[in-house]
């Protein structure tokens, strides 16, 4: 076969217009997945869509700026699809998942992960920042319906926010330092510092300390919570010997 007959050639299939934007914000996530906004042209989209540069601006004539709010946006409803849960079972299993599914988009989209929590991007707007502090009420939001709380405090509501915050920051540093530790024992981790937090804000917080006691009651033995207890007694004891 000659080289070139292996070569692309654009795929100028005849779509409907949402699937073929669809199409394109999917190429354009591809790339943003592993490249900086800035580093991404739309050459580049058009040569993964397989289609011409022409027709991506046929879809999106605000240019690059217009396609990354749209790839974000696509990518935001991902996100956000990762804290969709089932009300039933123990708190930490259901927020595992939740975690879970969190920190796989993060694992296959770490240099556009990267790009858009860390800012800077020339690509960075007003828009974009929306979007993404979107993607952290939501969370917010599941975590608090998942706490069983109809009208969370400021202690309760910041304790929450406070762990999405930790949960980000050590997204990035995690890959900044090449993804180590493993997956597993990451999610592990930042599951321990929700059921720490959650504690510590119990013990001043009248509110935290009964949606606690309500999530405690639903818990196996075995699981997160009774782990981190099993753990973390000896460390306690043994520190309270010393006050």
């Amino acid at each position: 076969m000659s080289p070139a007959a292996t070569t692309r050639t654009p795929a100028y299939r005849r779509l409907g217009v949402e699937e073929r934007r669809a199409q394109l914000r999917e190429a354009a996530l591809t790339l943003f997945a592993h490249r900086a906004p800035e580093d991404v042209s739309l050459d580049d989209v058009a040569e993964e869509a397989g289609v011409s540069r022409p027709l991506v601006y046929r879809y999106f004539p605000g240019g690059k700026q217009q396609l990354y709010e749209a790839a974000l946006r696509s990518a935001a409803d991902e996100l956000q699809k990762c804290f969709a849960e089932p009300p039933a079972g123990p708190l930490t299993e259901r927020l595992g998942r939740a975690l879970h599914r969190y920190l796989t988009f993060v694992d296959e989209h770490d240099t556009g992960f990267s790009a858009l929590l860390q800012g800077g991007s020339v690509a960075e707007t007003s828009r974009t920042t929306a979007i993404v502090d979107e993607v952290r009420r939501e969370a917010a939001a599941q975590i608090l319906a998942h706490l069983g709380v109809d009208e969370p405090g400021p202690r309760l509501r910041m304790m929450v926010r406070t762990w999405i915050t930790a949960v980000e920051g050590a997204s990035l540093i995690w890959l900044d330092e090449e993804k180590q530790p493993p997956l597993p024992e990451l999610h592990a981790w930042l599951l321990d510092h929700f059921i720490a937090l959650t504690t510590a804000t119990a013990a001043s917080d009248e509110q935290t300390a009964g949606a606690l006691k309500d999530a405690l009651a639903l818990e196996r033995p075995d699981g997160p919570a009774g782990s981190l207890a099993r753990r973390v007694l000896p460390v306690v004891s043994e520190a309270a010997h010393l006050l």
